[in-house]
């Protein structure tokens, strides 16, 4: 048939091709016995290698998912090219020319029997080498290389990392490729020209451009930076789109450079943006690589882990991210830690001081600095319990409770159990609990995680979950837990706000602004008393009725029944019949009952904060003295409390 390779040629390449050279492109690979190669499938996801390799017979098969062939196939599968794309992806490898059926071609024109992949990374490897050439050499370029002189690249790195410059006018890419033979619809169609109404134009113009390349070195796209205010387009970053032979999901940027030190020291550095990527390899950090305009996913965890040899039954890996240290990098910082349970090796995340990024810090303080960073990263586990327990006021009992319950799911999702004992007792030192109080929460996490898990196939869509309405009231009431009136305490608060609300002669306006808004413990009794402090506390003047009411419409909808409650209730105890008010004792008995609860509960928050400072090897000597001079303080008032109580 005209246009086919001959049996002859694709039997030379099979013969010429070491498909253990091919395979290591892709797949780091140890040995397995004599003559035998193993490493982490690249088509399907496992912790344990099966995916084997023998020289001597040319093939490859792997015992996991049954996949199996020659060099050819394994060219066919992994970068997803026909058969014949794969031989002359091949034979272009070893400089070797093919030879067709009848002396035809594919197509029948020239150049395009290297099968369309082949044309369409040739022509990208041209329009690198333009735009290369023009941030060189084109005065219009000046801007872009002031910017990279600004971040500490001079043109040696510029030409190591390939970077270049679109010229504005927006045809000259176009009209270069054309003049090599390159076809306006091989340019459409590898993302580097678009086609209006008056022809092809550049996708990139005014830009400094980064060329994206697989892993085997192949650039396959490119990365734009905005360097003119005028740029009609406002994005600072603008990516080739999804082509024929680029998927932004399957490429990470300077992987074909990183990879041999990825394989060596197994150990990835993943940061977020080219410039970072050149910082850390000029920096000497060699196994450093981006993402290209997406969040670092599946398939990016799949690629490192079959270089890195991610493996379970091997000496851990190590994958380090940097993130910059705003709100942006924290929740990429968190979207990664979602994702850690993919790994076999421990992952650590670095945040510089200050926020900066790599390419920042190399700028400021230089390659120490850089190399430091990545060094002095921290376990991923222990930045997200942070960051996590970080939302709240670990001051408080209720802040601690809250960090506690929100960090127990992350201590309970860690993979290795063996581990969780030890990261139980550090998250207690972290916001200043108990060891048994985080052991019962990551227990109770634990517990709710099996349930949904064992739910999840009848759990509605992500879009219905994401839709949540405003509560009812009688929702919102149910949200808040009834006081649980068997806690002597509890009991103790409700006859308190019991007297308040039905008898407010009975009390003077400084004693009630002497209650702290936190000496309540439930929550449900604390929010009425929130109700009296937002008017502004005891209205002197009001008859009772008026003071409960005006109560009522001050407290938060969820407690309104409750203020209504607690106003008509029976109080345990006699009437003075003097005053017709509750006897005198009563109410101070239960008024130094409830300071002594507040009291006791800030007595818990120093010594929860001295607990913490023990454990911070930064901790200011000052501020613990401090402290512990306000936990004394503290413990005098609530002895002298409980004397006047005597």
């Amino acid at each position: 048939m005209a246009g086919r390779i001959k049996t002859d040629d694709i039997a030379l390449v099979k013969e010429r091709s070491s498909i253990e050279d091919v395979v290591r492109e892709h797949v780091t690979l140890r040995s397995a016995g004599p003559g035998s190669m193993k490493g982490l499938c690249p088509f399907h996801d496992e912790k344990t290698p099966s995916f084997t390799v023998r020289g001597a017979v040319g093939a490859w098969h792997c015992f996991g998912c049954g996949e199996g062939g020659d060099v050819i196939s394994f060219v066919q599968k992994v970068e997803h090219l026909t058969f014949t794309e794969a031989v002359e992806r091949l034979a272009q490898k070893l400089g070797m020319e093919l030879h067709y059926e009848e002396g035809g071609r594919p197509g029948g024109r020239d150049g395009e029997s290297l099968g369309r992949r082949s044309r369409l990374v040739e022509a990208h490897r041209v329009a690198q080498e333009f735009y290369h050439h023009a941030l060189l050499n084109a005065p219009e370029a000046r801007a872009g290389r002031d910017f990279l002189r600004e971040r500490g690249f001079d043109s040696e790195a510029a030409k190591r990392f390939g970077v270049g410059f679109a010229p504005r006018g927006g045809e000259e890419l176009s009209r270069h490729l054309r003049a090599k033979g390159f076809t306006d619809e091989e340019l459409t169609l590898g993302g580097l020209s678009g086609r209006g109404s008056r022809g092809l134009y550049d996708r990139f113009r005014g830009r400094l451009v980064w060329p994206i390349r697989d892993i085997t070195g192949d650039t396959v796209g490119f990365g734009a930076r905005r360097l003119f205010d005028d740029d009609r387009i406002a994005a600072k970053y603008l990516n080739t789109s999804e082509t024929p032979i680029y998927k932004k999901s399957t490429v990470l940027y300077g992987l074909d450079a990183a990879k041999k030190s990825i394989a060596a020291e197994r150990k990835a550095v993943v940061v977020e943006g080219y410039t970072d990527v050149m910082a850390c390899h000029l920096a000497g950090i060699e196994g450093a690589v981006a993402t290209c305009g997406t969040a670092f996913g599946v398939d990016h965890i799949k690629m490192l882990r079959r270089i890195m040899r991610d493996e379970a039954d091997l000496a851990p890996a190590r994958v380090v991210f940097t993130f910059d240290g705003d709100a942006a990098g924290q929740k990429a910082a968190m979207r990664a830690f979602g994702e850690d349970q993919r790994w076999a090796s421990q992952s650590f995340v670095a945040v510089a001081e200050g926020g900066m990024d790599p390419c920042e810090l190399r700028v400021a303080l230089g390659d120490d600095a850089v190399r430091h960073l990545v060094d002095d990263a921290i376990p991923m586990f222990e930045f997200a319990v942070r960051t996590t327990i970080s939302r709240f006021d670990l001051s408080t009992a209720e802040g601690r409770v809250q960090g506690m319950r929100a960090a127990a799911p992350i201590v309970s999702s860690i993979r290795d159990s063996s581990m969780r004992p030890e990261y139980i007792r550090t998250v207690a030192g972290w916001i200043g609990v108990e060891v048994e109080q985080v052991q019962a929460e990551v227990a109770r996490a634990g517990r709710v995680a099996a349930r949904d898990a064992k739910a999840e196939a009848g759990a509605p869509s992500r879009a219905d979950a994401d839709v949540v309405p405003e509560p009812s009231v009688e929702e919102a009431r149910a949200a808040l837990p009834a006081p649980d009136l068997r806690d002597p305490v509890v009991f103790a608060e409700r006859q308190l706000l019991q007297s308040l609300l039905q008898y407010p002669g009975s009390f003077s306006a400084a004693e009630v602004d002497s209650i702290e808004p936190d000496a309540f413990t439930a929550p449900a009794h604390r929010a009425v008393f929130d109700g009296v402090r937002s008017i502004g506390g005891l209205q002197q003047g009001l008859s009772a009725r008026a003071w409960a009411d005006r109560v009522a419409e001050a407290a938060p909808l969820a407690v309104r029944g409750l203020v209504s409650e607690l106003a008509v209730a029976e109080l345990p105890t006699r009437m003075d019949r003097a005053t017709g008010l509750p006897e005198r004792r009563y109410i101070q008995a239960l008024l130094v009952r409830v300071k002594e609860v507040a009291l006791t509960r800030q007595i818990g928050d120093a010594m929860s904060a001295m607990r913490r400072m023990a454990t911070d090897p930064q901790a200011d000597p000052a501020a613990s003295r401090a402290l512990s001079g306000a936990l004394q303080d503290l413990q005098r008032q609530l002895a002298q409390l409980r004397d006047r109580a005597g």
